[in-house]
């Protein structure tokens, strides 16, 4: 281009198209984040961060191949329960009962009951304890004080309000993200130990590998899951099950075991009872103030995973039922699924009176979730290969081989568990 030569014109817009700012694109890329990053945010509860850090401790690098394992098996069994919501414009609880005797329907709603009210517990519990770690406050005060928050907040906040929340939460889970590599880890072993399954034919490592796949592909999140994307729907109009029906077609976890194999681990501290020593992993990064981080660290995902467990319990019972009930009404439009809420909350509670450890109460949990989990992932992948209710939408055969290899590895982890004992 000469000196003389004007400057080409900008490109024209077609007409109607409006121009977005970059940081308004931003913003609504966070804002429309949904049930998905709720559901798969939620593994990551204070159960979770425990298994996985014993997990490290333990056995050190030797675990890290199962995240490899685990995301495309979570993955898919959440994508089917998606797919199932969205589809039939029901949740799970109410897709059996409209297809499978009622021994089937409560016989599943039984076994995330148990699950998710001992998960409460063991998470109100951990959140407890590592409040009286930095406070000096006994645990057995703040155990009824966050669950009654919880309660507060499942009964005065909306869906969309409480989303809005859960999904910031999880951002103190990158602590260990940073410093995995301020521990200098032994990185080739680290990824030998990633792309090279260790399996050991012992009661410890199998628990602890049942527990990975009960944190990570638990019962709550096949209900939870399908509920949400009907709620979606409901949110945006659909408020009908005709007007829903057919719409729309672990790096955490391997970071917490990679930082407490590189510090605890490598220290020689292989066995965590306690949250005083699960938090010395990130000490690396945070020195003192190890113990705070890891305690906002806890009990902020402690506030992401408990009503996610407890609006679980809820929504399967209420649509076993067929009762009216949606964490967007208010309790006095629905207050038998707000009671089971508050029960749910109330079983849990109690059960921290037991005399457990709490980082060992919160890892049983995850273990007793991966013993639960196999009979829930086969009736999913029965749904959503059923034509009467996926229409032509069942599952490509990939996702439906995802699911039966998914019950497969979790069923085949709890026989070698009990073989061993």
């Amino acid at each position: 281009m000469t000196p003389d030569t004007p400057p080409a014109p900008p490109p024209q817009r077609p007409p109607g198209e409006v121009s977005v700012p970059p940081h308004w694109r931003l913003r609504r890329f966070f804002a429309e984040l949904g049930p998905g990053l709720i559901t798969g945010a939620a593994d990551d509860d204070p159960s979770g961060i425990s298994t996985y850090s014993v997990a490290g401790a333990a056995f050190g690098y030797a675990p890290l191949w199962t995240a490899l394992l685990s995301f495309p098996l979570m993955a898919a069994v959440q994508l089917m329960c998606a797919r199932l919501g969205m589809v039939s414009g029901r949740g799970l609880a109410s897709v059996i009962r409209h297809r499978y005797p009622r021994r089937v329907l409560w016989g599943a709603c039984g076994l995330l009951i148990v699950a998710n009210v001992i998960n409460i517990g063991a998470d109100l519990g951990g959140m407890a304890a590592v409040t009286e770690m930095v406070t000096g406050v006994r645990a057995v005060v703040w155990t009824p004080l966050y669950a009654g928050l919880i309660v507060s907040l499942l009964f005065w906040s909306s869906y969309r309000q409480i989303a809005r929340v859960f999904k910031w939460l999880t951002l103190v889970l990158f602590a260990y993200v940073v410093t995995a590599f301020l521990a200098h880890p032994d990185w080739w072993a680290v990824l030998r130990a990633t792309v090279i399954p260790h399996v050991e034919w012992s009661n410890g490592y199998l628990a602890i590998f049942v527990g990975i796949l009960g944190t990570t592909i638990s019962p709550y999140l096949f209900f939870w899951q399908a509920a949400q994307e009907v709620e979606e729907d409901r949110a945006a109009g659909r408020r009908t099950v005709q007007q829903r029906r057919g719409a729309t077609d672990d790096v955490v976890m391997y970071f917490i075991i990679l930082t407490t194999a590189a510090t605890l681990h490598a220290s020689g501290q292989t066995s965590i009872a306690t949250a005083r020593q699960a938090a010395e992993a990130l000490r690396p990064l945070a020195g003192d103030g190890a113990y705070w981080l890891f305690a906002i660290g806890l009990i902020g995902t402690g506030m992401l995973g408990v009503p996610v467990l407890a609006g679980s319990c809820a929504y399967a019972v209420a649509e076993a039922e067929g009762w009216r009930g949606s964490l967007e009404d208010t309790p006095r439009l629905a207050r038998r699924f707000y009671a089971v809420v508050a029960v749910a909350m109330l079983v849990g509670l109690v059960l921290n009176f037991v005399r457990l450890d709490a980082v060992t109460m919160l890892f049983w949990s995850a273990v007793v979730n991966g013993v639960l989990a196999s009979p829930l992932i086969v009736l999913v992948v029965l749904l959503t290969g059923d034509r009467a209710v996926m229409g032509k939408r069942v599952n490509p055969p990939l996702l439906r081989w995802l699911g039966w290899a998914t019950a497969a590895v979790m069923s085949a982890a709890t026989l070698g568990m009990f073989l061993t004992f």
